[in-house]
């Protein structure tokens, strides 16, 4: 397997690009971040890890600026976001971000897409909780034909818009790999259709990455990739991915100072060093 790092660069923590060289000193081969536009004052939607809010999420910076700052300053790292809150975003500023990420990045970027989970944030964005899944889908299949389309329009439920011109494309074809946060129903239906690669969480079993590598390769999509998204540093839950197929691992890194950040990936280096192909 490869190894990565997934985390939240704020303006607390090391920056992007320091962040980047060192995981290409380290033999990483992938920086996956977080985003959160804000966070709203008055949240009733509880925070999925139980507990009290992390401060990072409150001073994430935008993980398309600071995917840049990564790219441009490395040569082979794969820089993704883990995940883009697609519903939340503007569909014709965000196929113009990611395609100029793209292309910055010489074809290293991995669009890494969730539906969310803080209702109150998507509500700021005029987002309907109850419906984010399907407006979703139809922004995938709107993104795929803005890349791919000199004069792209969509008309669905959702999204709606006449002919446009958009450049620049993509340096890969079709346009960068689209990898599906989730394991819901609703997730996997989402993975088999729009998927090219699946983000699954650290909770999720070998057995669980078997069954739907199988149902993937059913479905016509043998052989997609997986990266475990967000791992701790047990070795044998990562063994068991290895062994279920899994094809990078990203280990969860803590948002801190530089020379604190560097100790810690020295760390999980040493732990990736006994796995990578």
């Amino acid at each position: 397997m490869d190894f990565g790092i997934a985390t939240f660069v704020t303006d607390e923590g090391i920056r992007p690009d320091a962040l980047g060289i060192a995981l290409e000193e380290r033999g990483f081969d992938s920086l996956f971040l977080a985003e959160h536009s804000h966070i709203p004052v008055s949240r009733d939607t509880p925070y999925p890890g139980g507990g009290e809010l992390p401060r990072v999420y409150y001073r994430t910076l935008d993980p398309f600026v600071a995917l840049t700052a990564a790219a441009t300053a490395t040569r082979d790292l794969v820089v993704g976001t883990g995940v883009a809150l697609l519903p939340q975003r503007d569909l014709i500023h965000t196929a113009k971000e990611v395609a100029s990420l793209d292309l910055l990045s010489r074809g290293r970027f991995v669009f890494g897409v969730g539906v969310g989970w803080n209702r109150e944030e998507m509500r700021n964005h005029g987002t309907d909780p109850a419906t984010r899944g399907r407006l979703m889908d139809e922004q995938l299949e709107a993104l795929s034909r803005i890349w791919t389309q000199d004069e792209a329009e969509y008309h669905g439920k959702h999204v709606d818009f006449d002919p446009v011109y958009s450049w620049p494309k993509p340096v890969r074809t079709p346009h960068p790999p689209v990898y599906v946060g989730g394991e819901s129903p609703a997730a996997l239906a989402r993975l088999r259709r729009y998927g090219d690669g699946w983000l699954p969480r650290p909770d999720t079993a070998p057995e669980t990455i078997r069954s739907v590598r199988a149902d993937l390769a059913e479905h016509g999509k043998p052989g997609l990739p997986v990266t475990v998204f967000g791992a701790g540093r047990d070795e044998k839950r990562i063994e068991g991915w290895a062994e279920a197929g899994a094809d990078r691992v990203t280990f969860l890194l803590g948002t801190k100072p530089e020379p604190a950040t560097l100790a810690t990936l020295d760390q999980l280096a040493a732990i990736a060093a006994k796995y990578r192909n």
